[in-house]
């Protein structure tokens, strides 16, 4: 096989947890009393910090309250939890036939680490990654679209960076694997691709998987 490693963006691609944090930002705008946008919240997926904030004022302006946004929609993510995440479709089949090959493989997230072992729990992914191999944005100075998470995930799996797969659902995560000097594949999920930039592009992990000749 031409890879020595699989790595994995974790929300939107490995776990459905997009769909449920957006539809908690939904009803975090309405309750602050500003119109809920959802192509609004979608262009936040990938973006944390500063560049989530300008995507916000860009379309809020400059007197929207971030502070109380990020704390409405932290309560209305909490009260939509159940404790239990669906996956994404392929994922179980995916991982199940790189656990049984003995491929290596690791989460590379702009979560935090302990809220990505919480989230592999629930959906019941945690089995197939090593805890050391999930590196949350916490894990680097730079989060994506910087290529230090992937980079730090190749290096744990003492793989060569060029030799590495990564599946991701985001725009910010396939800029950040290509700088990284990765082959990528692109798997949408809350929004459509912005860029034709990855190597492949596919509606499914498994159908990813076989476009990058890891799987027949």
């Amino acid at each position: 096989m031409r890879f020595e490693a699989v790595i994995f963006d974790l929300d939107g691609t490995l776990v459905d947890s997009e769909r449920v944090i957006l539809d908690a930002g939904m009803a975090a705008l309405a309750s602050l009393g500003h119109t809920p946008l959802r192509q609004v919240l979608a262009a936040l997926v990938g973006t944390v910090g500063d560049a989530s904030r300008a995507v916000l004022t860009a379309h809020y302006g400059p007197g929207f309250d971030h502070a109380a946004f990020d704390a409405a929609w932290a309560r209305a993510a909490d009260a939509a939890w159940t404790g239990h995440l669906d996956t994404r479709p392929g994922a179980h089949d995916l991982l199940g036939h790189l656990d049984a090959r003995h491929i290596p493989r690791a989460v590379a997230t702009n979560s935090l680490t302990a809220t990505a072992h919480d989230s592999l729990t629930a959906a019941d992914l945690a089995r197939f990654f090593h805890r050391d191999h999930v590196h949350g944005r916490d894990t680097v100075t730079r989060p994506k679209p910087a290529p230090d998470l992937f980079l730090r995930a190749a290096a744990g799996l003492r793989a060569d960076p060029a030799r590495c797969l990564v599946f991701e659902d985001s725009d910010t995560g396939v800029a950040a694997a290509l700088e990284a000097g990765m082959t990528v594949v692109h798997i949408p999920d809350q929004r459509p691709p912005a860029t034709r930039a990855a190597q492949h592009h596919a509606p499914s992990l498994l159908d990813g998987a076989r476009a990058a000749g890891l799987i027949d």
